[in-house]
């Protein structure tokens, strides 16, 4: 892995890959939802939807076939920490991919017709969601988490918020939050570093200087979303805080969390699905930001059992925190190593991999110093950390279960 920083700030990282045949490139900015002002909850979406509709001389077709007319693909996506403008290509086209990447953020076309449009696509994107039980639950587990702040709302915003966003809101979001400084540009496969700095000081010469201001500390509130849609069947979460991504214990409350619903062979999975037929989707996650953490599990299950799965679930949570044994822990260290290593196996996964190590450590760090990181956690170490997650406030959002049997 190598990195340049260019005057600019924005920093140029990648990773060559001997023997591969093709080349990802990705623009990753260091600004998501999170960063929203309440009013225009839903801008960092809506912008990424809106720079494809023209940019940098090309109208929204035009670029769909600049890309394609290569074999290449140019997508995007918006999260509540940062947003990302990927490119895959072939090595001969690392160029385009440069060139097309720096134009959706530098040079968008953000015409007013094209906003009205795309401010109806994105309502239509808000119904479906609304209309998804598993979907909305999230929503208002965070929501929930974070009671009345920024992380806590929805990527997507809501109808009043999409409608107040205006052409010059858009163009504000972008000179505000894509500076250099808050840039990363990363590269993985077939291609040269040299050759990436270089692509990157012209093409993104224009690129805003100074600081971007982070956003608001994340404070866990706990809380709880009771049904917010009807539903034929029950879907139940529960939340709690967790590590951020530099903390000491980071690595025990990932290890705690696998172990106790990271897949077929976890507590929650064997307990609600295999011996008592409670759940046919259960499964437990941990989401790490750079200040704060969420450690929630999930399950799907009949209207009827919602009581006995909901209770089963802090059994085994609970339990998992006081008698977690050395093999679940091994199984779960085996599964994250393998997961990693196997998600760096293509171009896109190093790309995203260099990219998230730079967000979150501010510098490079080699697959195998995590790895290490992980092999050194002990079980007094899992235990303990899910015994801090677990004492502390909690929150809850539930879809279809009946009031007398919400827990």
């Amino acid at each position: 892995m190598r990195l340049t920083t260019l005057d600019s700030g924005l920093r140029v990282a990648s990773r060559e890959m001997v023997g591969f045949s093709t080349a990802a490139v990705g623009l990753y900015a260091d600004s998501g939802s999170r960063s929203e002002p309440a009013a225009i909850n839903g801008i960092a979406h809506l912008f990424e939807h809106m720079v494809f509709k023209g940019a940098g001389g090309r109208s929204a077709r035009e670029l769909s076939e600049a890309i394609e007319d290569v074999g290449g693909e140019l997508n995007a996506c918006t999260e509540r920490d940062g947003t990302s403008f990927t490119a895959s290509v072939m090595p001969e086209h690392v160029g385009l991919a440069v060139e097309m990447i720096s134009d959706l953020i530098l040079r968008p076309h953000l015409a007013e017709d094209d906003l009205t449009r795309e401010k109806d696509v994105v309502l239509q994107e808000l119904g479906e969601a609304e209309d998804t039980p598993n979907d909305i639950i999230f929503d208002d587990l965070w929501s929930a988490s974070f009671e009345g702040q920024a992380i806590g709302r929805s990527i997507l915003g809501d109808t009043a918020s999409i409608a107040r966003i205006t052409r010059g809101d858009l163009e504000a979001w972008r000179t505000g939050q894509y500076r250099g400084s808050n840039l990363i540009l990363v590269g993985a496969g077939k291609l040269e570093h040299d050759a990436l700095v270089a692509l990157a000081e012209t093409h993104f010469a224009e690129v805003g200087i100074g600081e971007v201001a982070p956003p608001d500390p994340a404070r866990f509130t706990g809380g709880s979303r009771l049904g917010r849609a009807p539903s034929e069947q029950a879907y139940l979460t529960i939340a709690f805080e967790a590590p951020h991504a530099r903390a000491p214990d980071y690595f025990a409350a990932r290890l705690f969390c696998d172990l106790v619903g990271g897949g077929m062979s976890s507590r929650l999975f064997q307990a609600l699905r295999e011996d008592r037929g409670l759940a046919y989707s259960i499964y437990s996650t941990l989401h790490p930001f750079a200040d704060t953490g969420l450690f929630y599990t999930y399950a799907a299950t009949a209207k009827r059992q919602s009581g006995p799965a909901a209770q089963l679930i802090e059994e085994v949570i609970h339990a998992a925190a006081k008698d977690a044994t050395q093999r679940e822990l091994d199984r779960a260290k085996t599964q994250a190593r393998a997961a990693l290593l196997m998600s760096l196996e293509t171009p896109w996964g190093q790309a995203s991999y260099v990219a998230r190590q730079l967000a979150v450590h501010g510098r490079l760090v080699e697959p195998a110093e995590l790895v290490a990181g992980l092999d050194a956690v002990t079980l007094d170490e899992v235990r303990a950390a899910g015994a801090k997650m677990i004492a502390g406030p909690r929150a809850r959002a539930t879809i279809g279960v009946p009031a007398v049997r919400a827990a």
